[in-house]
């Protein structure tokens, strides 16, 4: 346990600074933001902390190590003698990607079978059933992944202590199409300055990502409080101090209420079960409703979140302007002293409903495209 490694928390590329302010305001040493992520260090208790607490991360890679080869001879010999017994345990599934950049071992494909035949030999490793499968499906804990990177001739392995992407919660099981992720969400929710503090609403709440995100921030709910992890197999794992970890962190009340609405009861349906498996139903409301009925919330103003239809996929994109300048004439006249905050991945969708926005945010991956967060200050009475 006292062991410190290098631990990456990977991130959208274009979000790495906002990963990296959540990771320093949790209380991570010196967080540093690099390309596809943040760089910070700790011992196997930060790894299990990253897990659990961080919102914005999709995976948490813990630097195990490495050594310098130029050849797949030289690859073979030093990985058998790699300790793999200290972090890894024995008969278990592990499943091994490679990247090479920069050097003489060239051949990803080669460099795998060299790195299986190692932990196979050393520590009676398989390969998982589902070896050759997306590793953004792999839904077993217990198939570990071990990352080599090769790059100038510098060989380095990392372990994906997560297992399944961290925003997979355990709770949303009810989903719409090109579903926003939670991690995603996180991270946007952070860019519109949200820190739990005021209400959400979203008026296209598809399966209730924004609204139940912000009701967990509120509450104070850990992100991973409620699914497994790939750690939990390692030997360094302490359920006892794991449990202590868990139970560290205690709810808080709150009087705010986190809404959502959309045009299709399908989803609202869909919301309704997510929200109750998070356990946040208390605080969360969905209803059906349009654009045009949306009603202003009774209390404090708060921020307007929204990832409408992009049209990407449709030919006339017609109505979504349409949609989106009714969008703009409803928040306009109705909810002033509130942010927005638009994802889109088309800048003539977001100027279509003519709010003041400020200059646009990174472009980030969501769905196969790269969206944008399109935030205001407060909407002016």
């Amino acid at each position: 346990m006292d062991t410190e490694f290098d631990i990456f928390l990977a991130a959208p590329p274009g979000l790495e600074e906002v990963l990296r302010a959540e990771a320093e305001a949790a209380g991570f040493a010196t967080p540093r933001a690099q390309p596809g992520g943040v760089e910070t260090r700790g011992d196997w208790s930060e790894v299990w902390r990253a897990n659990l607490v961080l919102r914005g991360a999709g995976r948490v890679l813990v630097r195990l190590g490495g050594f310098h080869a130029v050849h797949l001879a030289q690859l073979d010999k030093r990985a058998h003698r790699f300790p793999f017994a200290d972090f890894l345990p024995r008969d278990v599934a592990v499943k091994v990607e490679a990247t090479c950049r920069r050097s003489k071992i060239y051949h990803a494909g080669a460099a795998i079978q060299r790195v299986e035949k190692a932990l196979a030999d050393t520590i009676g490793a398989r390969k998982p059933a589902a070896a050759d499968d997306d590793a953004d499906t792999e839904d077993d804990a217990d198939a570990l992944r071990l990352l080599v990177r090769i790059d100038d001739d510098l060989v380095t392995f990392s372990l994906d202590s997560s297992g399944a992407p961290l925003h997979r919660r355990g709770f949303k099981e009810a989903v719409g199409k090109a579903p926003m992720r939670e991690t995603l969400a996180a991270l946007f929710l952070r860019q519109c300055g949200y820190s739990g503090q005021e209400p959400v609403l979203d008026p296209m709440c598809g399966s209730g990502t924004f609204p139940i995100e912000a009701a967990e921030i509120a509450l104070g709910l850990n992100p991973g409080r409620s699914r497994r992890f790939a750690f939990e197999v390692l030997p360094s794992f302490d359920p006892a101090a794991w449990a202590a970890l868990k139970s560290a962190t205690l709810p808080r009340d709150t009087n705010l209420r986190f809404l959502g609405f959309d045009r299709d009861a399908g989803a609202i349906r869909m919301s309704q079960a997510n929200a109750a498996r998070a356990g946040v139903t208390e605080i969360t409301r969905f209803a059906h409703g349009s654009i045009s009925e949306l009603p202003r919330p009774e209390g404090p103003p708060g921020l307007v979140i929204i990832n409408p239809p992009y049209g990407a996929r449709i030919g006339n994109k017609g109505p979504l302007y349409a949609l989106h300048a009714r969008l703009g004439e409803v928040l306009r006249a109705g909810f002033a002293g509130w942010r927005v905050g638009l994802v889109t991945s088309e800048r003539s969708l977001a100027q279509a409903t003519g709010l003041p926005f400020l200059p646009p945010g990174p472009p980030a991956a969501h769905g196969g495209l790269k969206v944008t967060l399109w935030r205001t200050n407060v909407l002016p009475g």
